[in-house]
């Protein structure tokens, strides 16, 4: 028997050496860094670091309640698809670019809520400068990380052989830029003309970290959002959506739907140019829409309850999708369901962690991204 053990201990560790590693061995250590741009969907705390303003109901609880046990400035009830993310590359959760004495070797994040791909200018010439809140442009989010670089590398050479080996995600952007004609009920020909500035913006964005030293960006598009409560309470009254503008099978708002459908056509179009100019970066388109669009029609497969659009935190307003204007989630008189995950919808205008996991993993493994953030064999060669 003595003489079997060493024959018994070197046959396990064959058996060992070929089994695949598992993805998170794989992955951790892929990326030195990861610079996030964005707004509402990946803002981590920008907006409360300097203290919480009392309006702000995304800053009370129940927001964070699943996760972090407490608010953290993120619109949800627990991590986003950024924190997933850091998480499978065993980077730390990303610090909120304007937090004060942070480390931001290992990443920042920049996003923060209510920021737009066109800067305040625009929306004001177009008599929309009370309707949109910026408090942080696309652009003027790539200039807060150029001001960041002595921080984090020190020289122009150190910083373009980080950033070389880092990851950047920058959006989605485009969705609060729509979000100001529509709230302001204009017409969906003036919403649509402004698609070709945020195309231009969202590709000049891109072309400026390429500049920086980037090379594996992802570039999100938009979600669903004729599937969100918030737009489907006011349908009826403000929208004036008749029985047959609304999906069969989905019970979303077709013409709005199309409206993010174009976007996002537009935004992968935008990213193959991209693409032949800059041969050497890894450009990645990242799907939310196809991911918002399955967790309504194939609820089961993610754990989520069979249910019209509704969001969990809120409370009874116009139709049956449990989000009410006077009454959002963190205000008062809006509660939250017992159980988040079994529901895709958070506050009727953000997702839940669960589904934030879900996309996660899609955009990393290539369910919902071209190609893959982790790249496969096929994808790499």
């Amino acid at each position: 028997m003595r003489g079997k053990a060493p024959t018994l201990l070197y046959l396990l560790l064959l058996v060992c050496s070929l089994i695949p590693p598992h993805i998170e061995a794989e992955t951790n250590g892929r990326y030195a860094a990861i610079f996030n741009f964005g707004d509402s969907l990946v803002d981590a705390g920008n907006l409360i670091v300097n203290g919480t303003p009392d309006y702000l109901a995304t800053a009370k609880y129940p927001y964070g309640m699943t996760y972090f046990g407490k608010p953290t400035g993120r619109c949800s009830d627990g991590r986003l698809v950024i924190d997933f993310i850091c998480q499978e590359f065993g980077i730390p959760l990303l610090p909120p670019s304007k937090a004060h004495n942070a480390d931001f070797k290992q990443g920042a994040n920049f996003a923060i809520t209510g920021a737009t791909a066109l800067e305040t200018e625009f929306f004001e010439k177009l008599g929309l400068g009370q309707v949109v809140w910026n408090s942080g442009a696309l652009h003027t989010q790539i200039k807060w990380f150029q001001d960041m670089k002595p921080q984090i590398c020190g020289t122009p050479e150190a910083c373009k052989e980080l950033f070389s080996r880092s990851l950047f995600i920058l959006g989605e952007f485009g969705g609060n830029d729509y979000n100001a004609p529509l709230f302001a009920n204009r017409k969906f020909k003036e919403v649509y003309a402004m698609m070709p500035h945020v195309m231009k913006s969202i590709s000049d964005g891109v072309e400026k970290l390429i500049a920086e030293g980037a090379v594996d960006i992802v570039v999100p598009g938009v979600l669903p959002v004729g599937c969100f409560p918030v737009y489907l309470s006011l349908s009826v009254n403000m929208f004036k959506i008749k029985k047959g503008g609304f999906g069969s099978r989905s019970g979303c708002m077709k013409k709005f739907n199309t409206l993010a459908w174009v976007h996002n056509s537009l935004l992968r179009q935008t990213i193959a140019e991209l693409r032949v100019k800059y041969p050497q970066a890894r450009i990645i388109y990242a799907d939310y829409y196809s991911a918002a669009i399955q967790f309504i029609l194939h609820p089961e497969k993610y754990g989520f309850a069979k249910q019209i659009p509704r969001a969990c935190c809120g409370a009874r307003g116009e139709g049956v999708y449990n989000f009410n204007m006077t009454a959002k989630c963190g205000e008062p008189g809006a509660t939250a369901c017992p159980d988040p995950s079994t529901h895709w919808s958070w506050d009727g205008i953000h997702l839940t962690e669960a589904a934030y996991g879900h996309i996660a993993r899609g955009w990393l493994n290539g369910s919902f991204a071209d190609p893959a953030i982790i790249p496969t064999e096929s994808s790499s060669r």
